[in-house]
């Protein structure tokens, strides 16, 4: 199954492409490095680029340890890579940002040292739901970065902002939308329970999952695309030949903001909101380090910095936050947001796909 981060790496690089005026900063010199460092996974391309710029040099400065950044494969070979190098005692990165899926499946085979709260005071800022647990209670990974899928529109066509996931049922949106491609990056299955059926705990069986399913499968007259190329449904949504579906939100407000004429939408049950955490493999030797890195990126003025410069959702409570009005919707929302169902996706995925291809995108 194609990891949920792995369908991001596009869009990430349309997010660092927009970070402007950031000026790097000198790294320490070789000797302070070997004295204290630490390996960091980030995607690959101008993700990184953009922490390499905006944040790696500043925690180095502010704590004394260099940072060696390493651009992640997309997908579940990097979660492969470092089961494989820890069976052999290596750590490719000591710290990395991992997808919910993957963590869970790292999980599984204990892949992830576990975290000392204690030693992370400032994941006391988090939302709950960004301190991943192993089923013991430990502490498996910490939220690193958020985004948001909504429900996006082309103005031109839709003067009138929709104010529900419902309007992709709408039969006046006859072969007009343009939906992800895959049950694992679509999280439809989630919209559908939270739009219909009360929440996403709705596909807790195997029975609620199906209802899901064939609630679902009535949005099928309304899709003109089931895509999996981003810049084409992009480009779709911008000339209005595609003028709804759903997309990334801040992606959409850079589109908005070069004006186009698109806008995002947080629908009244709240936009998808996925994410990355950061996770120690346990051959690391670095774990003190890590620590100290995950404490910093914990702490509300480096999450603001994040939304700032790279584009991503806080994973920190809204009230500890200098970001402004704008600057906070600009890739966020106070609408409570649904989750994914990401133990479905490591628990159920070979069924989960089936139905999604006898049902849906077949």
């Amino acid at each position: 199954m194609r990891d949920i981060l792995g369908t991001n790496v596009s869009r990430r690089a349309v997010l660092g492409a927009g970070v402007a005026g950031a000026s790097l900063i000198a790294m320490p010199a070789v000797l302070r490095a070997q004295e204290k460092s630490l390996k960091i996974g980030a995607y690959g391309g101008y993700f990184k680029d953009s922490f390499d710029k905006n944040i790696f040099p500043e925690f180095t400065k502010a704590t004394g340890i260099a940072v060696e950044s390493i651009a992640e494969p997309t997908g579940e070979a990097w979660l492969v890579q470092l089961e494989q190098a820890a069976k052999a005692g290596q750590a490719p990165a000591d710290v990395s940002m991992i997808s919910q899926v993957s963590l869970l499946k790292g999980q599984s085979t204990d892949l992830w040292a576990p975290l000392d709260l204690a030693k992370i005071p400032n994941a006391s800022n988090l939302i709950d739901h960004f301190v991943n647990k192993y089923p013991d209670g430990r502490i498996a990974g910490i939220g690193a970065v958020a985004w948001y899928i909504t429900l996006v529109t082309n103005t031109d066509v839709y003067p009138e902002a929709p104010t529900s996931w419902a309007a992709l049922w709408d039969p006046a949106n006859a072969d007009k939308l343009g939906l992800l491609a895959l049950v694992s990056n679509s999280f439809l299955l989630e919209v559908t329970a939270k739009t219909f059926f009360g929440g996403t705990n709705a596909l807790d069986t195997e029975e609620g999952q199906l209802k899901a399913f064939e609630k679902l499968a009535e949005v099928k007259p309304n899709v003109r695309l089931w895509y999996r190329d981003e810049a084409q449904f992009e480009q779709s949504l911008k000339s209005g030949e595609i003028p709804m579906g759903q997309y990334y939100h801040d992606v959409t407000g850079l589109a908005a903001a070069d004006g186009n004429p698109v806008r995002s939408t947080f629908p009244k049950e709240g936009g998808i909101m996925d994410a990355g955490s950061w996770a120690v493999t346990r051959a690391s030797t670095k774990l003190e380090e890590a620590h100290v890195f995950i404490d910093y990126m914990s702490q509300p003025a480096i999450q603001a910095v994040l939304s700032r410069k790279v584009g991503t959702a806080p994973t920190v409570k809204r009230d500890l936050l200098d970001l402004t009005a704008e600057e906070f919707a600009a890739v966020s929302s106070d609408i409570e947001p649904i989750i994914p169902r990401y133990d479905l996706y490591q628990t159920k995925s070979d069924w989960l796909n089936q139905k999604w291809t006898e049902m849906i995108a077949g």
